[in-house]
């Protein structure tokens, strides 16, 4: 009896040292898990506050020990990208690629260049930073995403960046103590309408530790969210509506700068 005793121990003994306890988890808090878009809505900013909670007082790291990146993903679309040539003095459209459910929002906040959080190998496991985001494209028969140095890619991205839809900042988070931690996370003025993930992975070493989620939606506000649901609830009276207007001020622009 002893003897089985001791065999059952070390069985879950071996158990425990192959898969090691979480000796971390992260608590986080959002601001406002909701931004209302009314007429003069010119962008906004969501802060997202966090802190890394040992499960014991021993597995406290020493100051500085933790890294901290939060991805936040818009709604997601599939859009087709052209390729600009010029033949014959004109510029026209040829080759075009189409990015499957692709983030119409997509921002990636750390405390430090990725760089110096892991390893390239990492980096693209993990998918930190716009180069190692999955941005699936259409490619003939086969849906992949390809090199960050891509034409199309490179290029989609750019784009995205100068409208400040993908955003890069590797300041973007703050240790206000060595285990609590404050982000920005900036929002312009067009930010498509929908629900947004915010995903948040806390490495060490160049390994990631725990990872956690939260989410927020923008959402349409006054006026303009009454437009919106007769678009969508009522279209045909909605399309007499606006159908109506057009003709009434046609009417009154051909009264008022009537010519005698």
């Amino acid at each position: 009896m002893r003897r089985r005793l001791i065999g059952a121990s070390l069985v879950v003994a071996a158990a425990m040292l192959a898969s090691p306890a979480q000796a971390e988890r992260i608590v986080l808090s959002i601001s406002r898990h909701q931004v209302m878009v009314t007429s003069n809505f010119t962008g906004t900013q969501i802060v997202l506050f966090g802190t890394i909670e040992p499960d014991t007082p021993t597995a406290r790291r020493h100051a500085n020990a933790y890294d901290v990146v939060a991805t936040i993903y818009g709604p997601r679309e599939t859009l087709v990208t052209w390729r600009k040539e010029r033949m014959f003095g004109i510029w026209v459209n040829r080759a075009s690629r189409t990015f499957v459910k692709v983030p119409t929002y997509l921002a990636v906040l750390a405390n430090k260049p990725f760089q110096q959080i892991a390893d390239t190998e990492t980096l693209r496991r993990l998918q930190i930073g716009l180069d190692y985001v999955v941005l699936t494209q259409q490619i003939g028969p086969d849906l992949a995403d390809v090199v960050p140095s891509d034409p199309f890619r490179s290029n989609f991205v750019r784009l995205k960046k100068e409208h400040h839809l993908y955003v890069e900042v590797t300041n973007g988070v703050t240790f206000l103590t060595p285990t609590v931690f404050r982000a920005e996370i900036p929002l312009p003025a067009d930010a498509p309408i929908g629900n947004y993930d915010v995903d948040v992975k806390v490495l060490a070493d160049g390994a990631m530790l725990v990872r956690s989620s939260s989410a927020f939606e923008i959402v349409k506000a006054g006026f303009e969210q009454f437009v919106a649901n007769s678009a969508r609830e009522h279209g045909l009276l909605y399309g007499l509506a606006t159908t109506m207007m057009a003709l009434l001020t046609g009417w009154l622009a051909s009264i008022v700068f009537r010519r005698d």
